[in-house]
């Protein structure tokens, strides 16, 4: 009996503690909640402002980073509008300027894939219209051949399923890869019509309504 009566005071003493923390940690923490809701309150204009001014920091950057870099890309584009320069690049040289020329006519996710395993494509882009673009440069002095016709089609056909194709080259093209090209409604871009991009004119513009291909022995 005696120790059924220590243990029920025991329990009694453990729940009473129980019940006597809950109350101070009730008395501790309502003050802290009210503290906390008033600094918010008083300090809610403060913070309202000082995170827009943040924001309008932080956009003002950025806005200043895009047009240095549109400054920068124009000046590039200027430097290199003559076809007289253009035959003096490399091959890297002329692909990275065609993806500057596709970033000046707004495309997006501009990639320079040109190299060992490029699939026979050296510029992967998005086109304003959501259109995906696999871009073919070939900065020759001879007429490029319908095999590269066929080697860009192929690559439409397999690893760049989905993309419009667009074969750029700073010469010609012969009439058997222009015959072939428009046999599958491929854009295609001879030397006239670069130097009519490289000065201004749209992409878009010069793929429509019809190709601008100019027949080349």
């Amino acid at each position: 009996m005696a120790r059924r009566r220590t243990a029920r005071r025991a329990g009694r003493r453990t729940g009473g503690d129980g019940v006597m923390w809950a109350l101070v940690g009730l008395v501790v923490a309502v003050p802290l909640i009210n503290a906390t809701v008033g600094f918010v309150r008083a300090s809610g204009p403060w913070l309202l402002a000082a995170t827009l001014t943040a924001g309008v920091a932080v956009a003002a950057v950025a806005l200043l980073l895009v047009r240095r870099s549109h400054r920068q890309r124009d000046h590039y584009l200027r430097a290199n509008a003559g076809l007289q320069t253009i035959d003096q690049m490399s091959g890297e040289q002329f692909e990275h300027l065609v993806a500057a020329l596709l970033r000046r006519d707004g495309f997006r996710k501009v990639r320079v894939t040109g190299g060992a395993g490029d699939g026979g494509v050296d510029v992967l882009a998005v086109a304003p219209d959501g259109r995906l673009f696999a871009v073919q440069c070939k900065r020759w002095s001879n007429n490029v051949g319908s095999p590269h016709v066929r080697n860009l089609l192929g690559a439409l056909a397999h690893a760049y399923a989905g993309h419009t194709g667009l074969l750029v080259t700073s010469s010609g093209f012969t009439s058997a890869a222009l015959r072939e090209g428009r046999a599958a409604e491929l854009p295609m871009i001879a030397r006239d019509q670069l130097a009519e991009w490289t000065l201004g004119c749209p992409l878009p513009d010069l793929l429509s309504p019809s190709p601008p291909h100019r027949l080349t022995a």
